[in-house]
């Protein structure tokens, strides 16, 4: 009877434990919701390199990790073992809908909206003139300040 007991105890407590860790945290939500964009703006997957730069890591070393966490989680998915290979498998609602998600999200809609504007700008033709013309103008109207210098480093 004790025995049965502690089986269904013991599988309940993992029961809740494996769902909680499907969820993930806020950092893991915004890179998570940063490869989603980003996937659907481009077509193909951000690089380790421009998920740090875009959410302000300080190594690539600390995007794998989130990206390995992520993938353990069932929410994210490498194709192969080529660069630009991750596939998002479930985007999931935020942690909490606070302001503090929300601005986070817009964060990370100005740094896209900013890294794009960076990109365009080491071309040189009319076309990227007239993106990026668009482009602070969609910063301007999305109520950011007037366009920052961006990094092409």
């Amino acid at each position: 009877m004790t025995g049965s007991w502690l089986i269904r105890y013991s599988e309940g407590m993992a029961a809740q434990a494996q769902s909680a860790a499907i969820n993930p945290t806020k950092k893991q939500y915004e890179l998570l919701l940063f490869i989603d964009n980003f996937i659907k703006d481009n077509g193909y997957g951000p690089s380790y390199r421009e998920i740090m730069r875009a959410l302000n890591y300080k190594s690539v070393s600390t995007v794998a990790v989130h990206i390995d966490n992520l993938i353990s989680r069932g929410h994210l998915r490498k194709r192969d073992n080529s660069a630009r290979s991750l596939e998002v498998i479930d985007v999931v609602a935020a942690p909490k809908t606070t302001p503090e998600v929300l601005d986070s999200t817009d964060a990370i809609t100005e740094r896209c909206i900013r890294a794009k504007i960076a990109n365009l700008q080491k071309q040189d033709d009319n076309k990227a003139r007239q993106d990026i013309q668009t482009l602070q103008s969609a910063l301007q109207i999305l109520g950011y300040e007037g366009p920052r210098e961006t990094d092409s480093a």
